[in-house]
């Protein structure tokens, strides 16, 4: 082959290959394509969710019936309803003496419900200690008592014995007297020896006269001591025995007894009930282990919501139906209203009535029935309790807004448990009685699977 047909010589360039990419670069772009299409997805199920939402909140609701009342205008009594018990008022309460001052335990005690009369015994303790007490002080004051005695025996007898030291120092310077006489006669020594005898007789009988004074003085104080002492005994005596009496706890009227709840050393939960009081419990002083109630004051114990404290005071009427007496109306006031109590998400109070038309057919813990007439309103605009809504400090009602409800702003003037007085509506307008956002959709009927051929 000739050079000049000869295929021209091409040279060869090596290839390169691509250079690779690092894989931690490329995990982070995945991860970063993955979080976003993350968000967009959360955002656009957002925007459907509230869409849906609002489109539910104005669409009418075709498949619920709300119920609906119409705005009134009349006079409106306000009252507020319970369920209480019927006791005795004025009711006398047994305690535990306080002069003791030491535990004591229960011997004898009647019980709940058990009717007595006046001066008939309801509660007894254990005279026990004060019993040895008592024996105590008798034997103190026995001894105290010869302790008197004896002093008046020793005082006696110091003045049989000055009685008659004193009969003689007269009867010595009567003698002396009697040799003085003849001192004339008498040489002048002998007769300044009669002076001197004479002196010495009178200053004895001086000094026993004083003696005599001073020993009757001490054995005065000395007996009256001792009578100190038997008055502080026979104080004692009596204190025993008072304290003895006073274990016996007796009724001062005619009723029914009411035995309290035992919270001597027993721990109280909030549900628990605590037992009642029983023979041979341990008492402090001072506790109240029972009372008895005035039959002729019947009065009424109720506990009532906190939100209704504000609406009821003292004087209002009330009135009483009694369960256990069906028919029969009675009619009472309020008497008294208790301090608020109970739990934080139910707070109460106490509230007693005084009942003014009692019948002997009533009996104490009978339950009743209370409705207290708080307030009445004339030319009230007024709807239904439960056709009243509030969110935080927003109140409002559902009108009619085409085919469905709107809310609409009221202002609450009063309320009660059954109507609330409101301003914001006119006389006849319609509202819903429920809320028409929270009422369940119905359920399409399920369609019958076909029967297995």
């Amino acid at each position: 082959m000739s050079a000049s047909t000869a295929a021209p010589i091409v040279p060869v360039v090596p290839v390169q290959a691509p250079p690779a990419r690092h894989p931690r670069r490329w995990l982070r772009r995945v991860v970063k394509v993955f979080v976003i299409a993350v968000l967009v997805a959360a955002v656009a199920g957002g925007l459907v969710w509230e869409g849906k939402r609002m489109y539910t909140a104005v669409k009418p609701r075709t498949d619920v019936t709300i119920p609906t009342t119409v705005v009134k205008r009349s006079d409106l009594t306000l009252t507020v309803s319970a369920r209480g018990e019927l006791r005795g008022g004025n009711s006398e309460v047994l305690s535990a003496p306080l002069t003791t001052g030491s535990e004591l335990h229960l011997t004898m005690l009647r019980k709940t419900g058990e009717v007595v009369k006046t001066n008939d015994v309801v509660i007894e303790f254990d005279p026990t200690e004060q019993e040895f007490k008592l024996k105590e002080a008798e034997a103190d004051l026995a001894e105290a008592n010869m302790k008197v005695e004896q002093a008046k025996s020793q005082a006696a007898a110091q003045f049989e014995e000055d009685t008659y030291s004193l009969a003689a120092a007269e009867s010595a310077v009567k003698l002396a007297e009697y040799d003085v006489r003849k001192n004339p006669i008498l040489s002048t020594i002998q007769a300044r020896q009669n002076d001197l005898a004479l002196k010495a007789a009178q200053d004895r009988l001086t000094q026993i006269r004083q003696d005599i004074g001073s020993r009757k003085e001490t054995n005065q104080a000395a007996i009256k001591v001792q009578e100190a002492g038997v008055g502080k005994a026979d104080v004692q005596v009596a204190t025993a025995k008072r304290n003895i009496d006073a274990l016996t706890l007796k009724a001062h009227r005619d009723g029914y007894v009411s035995l309290k709840q035992n919270t001597s050393g027993n721990f109280f939960m909030e549900g628990m009930t605590l037992p009642y009081y029983q023979v041979g419990d341990a008492v402090r002083a001072g506790m109240a282990i029972a009372e008895i109630p005035d039959l002729k004051n019947w009065e009424l114990t109720a506990t009532i919501g906190e939100l209704d404290r504000g609406h009821i005071a003292i004087g209002q009427k009330v009135d009483v139906s009694v369960v256990a007496l069906p028919g029969h109306m009675f009619h009472g006031h309020v008497k008294d209203l208790g301090g608020t109590g109970g739990p934080p998400w139910n707070r109460n109070f106490q509230c007693k009535m005084q009942l003014d038309d009692p019948t002997p057919a009533l009996r104490p813990g009978m339950s009743v029935r209370i409705v207290i007439t708080t307030d009445l309103l004339r030319n009230a605009l007024w709807i239904p309790a439960q056709a009243l809504f509030e969110s935080g400090s927003r109140t409002y009602v559902f009108t009619p807004s085409g085919a469905g409800f709107s809310p609409h702003d009221v202002k609450l003037v009063r309320r009660s448990e059954s109507q609330v007085v409101v301003e914001g509506l006119n006389e006849g307008q319609a509202v819903a009685l429920a809320n028409p956002e929270q009422q369940p959709q119905k359920k399409p009927a399920a369609q019958a699977s076909p029967l297995p051929k």
